[in-house]
């Protein structure tokens, strides 16, 4: 019969308005969007509206999701210990050619330390691949979840320097706890293998 289809497209518009409100009811109106809900609402099991009211809801980012890098360091902001090394790694496999980096000299022999004295990331270029964190051998540069970064600034403030991009090792493992657990977890197979190699030779 002619508009049966368009019926069936309206019915299920319907249903999805309606189990929203029996949503509401269930878990009480305004928590759809708590860290509770969340979960079941970017589920199979969703039901309901699935429009967010942003920027007053903002749903959190999967822990897959990659935007711009960051460094991470350890310790405390005084006393920052970056696992970078300068080496430049990430730099030559960035496909734009986004992140430039200045190795730090020692201030008596001026010779090159393994830190950054400066490290740079254009973010109008950075394309949010995540190519710089995949190839950086020491677990450096990693992939952030903050999106909101818009501004007036075209120049200096898009370009983020080694203060704005260094972040805590806890804060990565907030953002990412699955992968920041599986490297410890590979760090310390590596620790143990180390030490029972030591241990062995000198028996």
């Amino acid at each position: 019969m002619y508009g049966i289809g368009i019926l069936k497209g309206l019915s299920v518009t319907l249903k999805h308005f309606v189990t929203t409100y029996l949503d509401d009811i269930k878990w009480g109106f305004g928590k759809r969007y708590t860290p509770e809900m969340l979960p079941i609402r970017q589920s199979a099991q969703a039901r309901g509206v699935f429009t967010v009211q942003y920027p007053e809801e903002v749903l959190p980012p999967q822990e897959r999701f990659r935007f711009l890098p960051f460094l991470v360091y350890e310790g405390t902001d005084e006393d920052r210990e970056y696992r970078c090394t300068a080496c430049g790694i990430c730099s030559k496999a960035c496909p734009p050619q986004c992140i430039w980096i200045v190795r730090a000299r020692d201030p008596e022999t001026d010779r090159p330390l393994k830190t950054p004295a400066e490290f740079v990331v254009d973010i109008d270029i950075c394309m949010n691949c995540g190519s710089c964190a995949e190839y950086c051998p020491f677990d450096a540069i990693k992939m952030d979840h903050a999106f909101e970064l818009s501004d007036y600034d075209r120049t200096e403030g898009h370009l983020h320097d080694l203060k704005r991009l260094s972040k805590p090792v806890e804060y990565y493992a907030k953002i990412r706890p699955t992968y920041h657990a599986a490297e410890e977890a590979k760090k310390a197979a590596a620790a143990e293998a180390k030490a029972a190699r030591a241990a062995k030779r000198k028996q």
